[in-house]
């Protein structure tokens, strides 16, 4: 059905306080278990609201992630698309065998043992750049910190040179920054993934060009070390900010941090929309028929916050074959960057009432992240 008063509300920018649900949310609930609404690139989007049928829809053949199946009046660039897979494969826009194919290359050095290798240096490098900023001061951590440090564990994993994070930060900014940006920002991305490729380097890149596909060639290889960097950076960020804002959470001081973390994504979730899927031929879900190259979003943040939602397993990365790759990476990063905050800051405080801090969305498919987050680092009390 289609709920006239949700038309372009999940796509609309907000700005609200920080423990605020998004406005769009229980209208979309309230409308049916699949809505649709005007989509911001022009025509209508399907929107699946209920958690039973997003599952369902996600493991859907007939509904597919390859932007070749856009609607023909789309604008790529406005529509925030990918390339189709035909000319740039990729995780995010493959399906099938060939989809497995490329995940079963990247999978073994995503599993939680291989990282969990990593979560020293994830906890020493959030010690190291948090005491760079650490004082009686308020600092703010929403304006370098979280968006700087998932981007330096990604080059350490990848074997990317340290000195080159602001390379790839500079980069991640540069992709919304009008339409010259995306194309400075990826030959910035093929430099760095060039830099991890480099003969006698060792890393995930390294590693990941011996595993893929022969077929995929030098410059493909780049555009998937981007897909792990650029992804990866967008959405630890806004999560991160979120994170410390609960952990510093007086009433959260002695919340397990594992539980911390897996609460705090479902509340605010990087992704509240999954990336573009196109259905592939007429598909009924839920009662509702859709058209052969109908869009589909699922709502990840309002499933995960139906108030009627049974506990369990939630849809913050995903569900079938498209489950989110860095899942167990994004969640060590929070817990390390939660445990040293609490460990070796144990005086930390926001420096403003919780009740203060505003999370904000420019729109489109994005999540909210933190506008601000003045914190005191002081490690003696004050």
């Amino acid at each position: 059905m289609t709920d006239p008063a949700a038309a372009l509300a999940p796509f609309a920018p907000v700005d609200r306080g920080v423990d605020e649900p998004d406005p769009a949310r229980a209208p979309l609930r309230a409308a049916g278990p699949v809505v649709r609404v005007e989509a911001p690139a022009g025509g209508s989007v399907w929107i699946v609201t209920d958690e039973a049928v997003a599952r369902a829809a996600l493991v859907d053949p007939r509904i597919t992630k390859d932007p070749a199946w856009a609607p023909p009046a789309w604008d790529p660039p406005v529509a925030g698309l990918e390339p189709p897979a035909a000319a740039v494969p990729s995780l995010t826009t493959l399906d099938g065998p060939a989809h497995a194919a490329l995940r079963q290359a990247h999978a073994p050095l995503f599993t939680a043992r291989r990282l969990r290798a990593h979560y020293g240096f994830m906890t020493e490098l959030a010690i190291g750049m948090l005491s760079a900023v650490a004082g009686e001061d308020p600092v703010d951590l929403a304006a370098d910190f979280t968006a700087r440090y998932p981007v330096a564990v990604l080059l350490e994993l990848l074997g990317i040179p340290a000195d080159r994070v602001d390379d790839a930060l500079g980069a991640c900014r540069a992709m919304f920054t009008g339409p010259e940006g995306p194309g400075r920002a990826m030959a910035t991305f093929a430099d760095l993934a060039a830099a991890g490729l480099t003969d006698g380097r060792s890393g995930f890149a390294a590693e990941l060009r011996d595993r893929v596909p022969a077929e995929i060639t030098r410059d493909q290889l780049h555009y998937l070390l981007f897909g792990l960097i650029f992804p990866g950076q967008i959405t630890t960020d806004p999560a991160l900010g979120f994170v410390l804002a609960d952990v510093l959470d007086d009433g959260r001081a002695d919340a397990d941090l594992d539980d911390l973390v897996r609460e705090t994504l479902r509340h605010h979730p990087p992704a509240p929309l999954t990336l573009w899927r196109f259905t592939v031929e007429e598909v009924e879900l839920a009662g509702v028929r859709l058209p052969p190259r109908a869009p589909v979003l699922v709502d990840i943040l309002g499933t995960g916050t139906d108030p009627h939602r049974e506990t369990g397993p939630d849809l913050t990365f995903g569900a079938g074959p498209h489950y989110c790759l860095g899942a167990q990476l994004a969640s060590l990063e929070l817990r390390a960057v939660a445990e040293v905050v609490r460990t070796e800051f144990p005086y930390a405080r926001l420096a403003v009432p919780r009740a203060a801090l505003r999370q904000v969305s420019h729109g489109g498919i994005g999540g909210s992240r933190l506008a601000a987050l003045p914190v005191v680092l002081g490690r003696r009390k004050t």
